[in-house]
């Protein structure tokens, strides 16, 4: 791509997100992330409930494609190996050690099956029972190409948390040539693209703006137009030990 082509692409791109709507407030019910692979035959089904969990708007249903399969003969195109990383994160904290796919961890708290819609359902139920889940109000704006991020106080104890901006690609389909889904067409929905730490919360009302053109994970060839939503996690622990979600929103970019 040209330097010509990219200029135009983000003078474009901003352009459009200087007519996005006002902040949107998020009250989601739950976090949602789906570890899941290309190269994993129990996967689809679980790609196919996670975009029946894009529809619902209390739900923040996130794809994370995971590289650990690959030596199955497919090279998943859409996996990060941060994915991978964030995973195994999450097994230590809880202490089990379980890391597989189609995995979904819930609100930071719980892993079931990606499959069983109804395990689902019941660890979005008991872990809203945690006094601090989803507690803390967090809005996103967009204007003249940069993305806000405001994280609201909190008078109770909520111990400190990181606060995440993931690019997402609300549908990325691919042709699947080798491996256990051979010649099959998948669909992902809201496949996050890149992790970019924004900044720590500490309690206090803060506020962060990145610019749409850091969206652009040149390292695995994300191109800029690939990116039409984002995500926003502030989250208990740190990246190499995740605990629970305290705030979340989720808004489109175009």
């Amino acid at each position: 791509m040209s330097a010509r082509h990219l200029a135009y692409m983000l003078t474009a791109f901003g352009a459009a997100l200087s007519l996005a709507p006002a902040p949107v407030q998020a009250e989601p019910r739950a976090v949602v992330e789906l570890f899941t692979s290309q190269g994993c035959s129990s996967c689809p089904a679980a790609d196919k409930l996670l975009a029946e969990f894009t529809k619902d708007p209390s739900l923040i249903a996130l794809s994370l494609s995971v590289d650990y399969w690959d030596y199955l003969g497919w090279k998943d195109t859409l996996a990060l190996a941060g994915h991978t990383k964030r995973q195994q994160a999450y097994a230590k904290s809880r202490g089990d050690r379980e890391v597989y796919t189609p995995q979904m961890v819930i609100n930071g708290m719980q892993h079931v099956l990606g499959s069983d819609k109804a395990a689902i359902e019941r660890a979005v139920t008991q872990t809203r029972r945690q006094a601090t889940v989803l507690t803390v109000p967090v809005t996103l704006a967009v204007s003249n190409g940069k993305v806000t991020v405001n994280v609201n106080s909190s008078k109770d104890d909520r111990g400190t948390a990181e606060v995440w901006l993931c690019p997402i690609t609300s549908l990325a389909t691919v042709m699947v040539e080798r491996g256990e889904n051979r010649g099959n067409t998948m669909a992902y929905h809201n496949v996050v693209r890149r992790w970019l730490k924004v900044g720590n919360w500490t309690g206090k009302a803060e506020s962060w703006t990145v610019p749409v053109a850091d969206f652009s994970n040149d390292k695995d060839g994300v191109p800029i137009d690939a990116i039409d939503s984002i995500a926003v996690v502030v989250q208990g622990g740190v990246s190499t030990s995740p605990g629970v979600m305290l705030g979340a929103a989720m808004m489109p970019l175009r």
